[in-house]
């Protein structure tokens, strides 16, 4: 069980937490439970705090009943299995819909929720690795189309023979639901890590900022650094999470490069997005990764609602400016500030 649980939690760490926030009704209170196929920790405080803490995990199971990819059940079942015809769906599977149709448009379609037939030729959907053949992926690349999945309302079709997978943004959407119950409920103290995706409401009980390490991508037990937020998402996505080594020696990872339907190779190892929407946040790690150093950094500049952390594949850390001065180093590296007017 250790070693899984290292598993679906790297990427981010939240680092030791002060307990308590005053009397003891506004105690630190905390939840932990497994969903999304990965471990996850809630807590708050405030007087409210186990009101919101029920309500929160009660609200993260239907999502991911929702969002299930293999539930047919599921609203996205019953879109992957509607042969092209409208299905009724929730509103939050339009809201999480709507986010990663917006992502795909501003990455230049480097985010693409149809890959899902993709994703389960190369086993990542089953843990059955293989190495699909050109042939096979360019025949499936067909179909992954994120311009035909259209949503009216409440009302979502896609194609018949296209698949789609939420998984790129759910988990930020689940953080961002979480935190509107805490405000809800009164709660101006709280954390979440949701296997790695980490959404802050306010700051820590005692008025410091939250303190978020930062996993080193090439030695995932240990951190690069860590990053001090308030009221914020910090979502990683990294080579190093799910990979299999092909009997080839190379490491195949999940996060693939729609182009060509093979895990994206672009000089980026790991990818950390800040920002205020956890939807986006998940969203952006996992486009910018695709996108590589050059187009990230681009893309950076044209939104400017978000800050990132970068690490290339060659061992250079990459901060935007933003971030920088909230950036603590734990291990020694090349390091460079991306500027807002820095000529690409």
């Amino acid at each position: 069980m250790k070693n899984k649980y290292m598993k679906v939690l790297s990427g981010i760490c939240v680092m030791p937490l002060l307990t308590a926030c005053g009397n003891r009704a506004d105690t630190m209170q905390s939840a932990d439970l497994f969903a999304m196929d990965t471990y996850m920790s809630i807590k708050a405080c405030g007087p409210e705090a186990d009101a919101a803490l029920a309500e929160a995990e009660a609200k993260i199971r239907v999502l991911e009943q929702t969002f299930s990819v293999t539930d047919e059940a599921s609203d996205i079942g019953k879109i992957n299995r509607a042969d092209g015809q409208p299905v009724a769906v929730s509103a939050d599977t339009v809201s999480v819909l709507q986010t990663a149709q917006k992502m795909n448009r501003e990455s230049g379609g480097a985010l693409c929720i149809s890959l899902y037939p993709v994703l389960r030729a190369w086993g990542f959907t089953t843990g059955e690795y293989r190495i699909p053949a050109a042939d096979e992926i360019k025949a499936l690349l067909r179909n992954a189309d994120d311009t035909q999945i259209f949503a009216e309302g409440r009302t979502v079709r896609c194609p018949a023979d296209t698949e789609i997978d939420l998984g790129a943004v759910a988990k930020g959407y689940t953080g961002d639901a979480v935190m509107e119950i805490m405000q809800a409920h009164g709660i101006s103290s709280a954390i979440i890590n949701l296997g790695g995706n980490v959404q802050t409401r306010g700051s820590r009980p005692d008025g410091t900022a939250w303190t978020v390490g930062i996993t080193d991508p090439f030695a995932p037990d240990s951190l690069i650094g860590t990053v001090s937020v308030t009221d914020r998402a910090v979502i990683t996505s990294g080579n190093y999470e799910r990979y299999f080594t092909g009997e080839d020696g190379r490491r195949y990872w999940h996060i693939l490069d729609p182009a060509d339907g093979c895990p994206a190779d672009n000089g980026l190892v790991s990818v950390t997005v800040i920002g205020g929407s956890g939807a986006e946040c998940d969203a952006l790690s996992t486009a910018l990764f695709v996108e590589g150093t050059q187009q990230a950094a681009e893309h950076w500049r044209r939104s400017g609602d978000f800050e990132m952390i970068l690490v290339t594949s060659d061992g250079e850390l990459l901060l935007t400016e933003g971030i920088a001065a909230d950036y603590t180093a734990k291990k020694e590296m090349p390091c460079r500030v991306v500027q807002r007017d820095e000529k690409p």
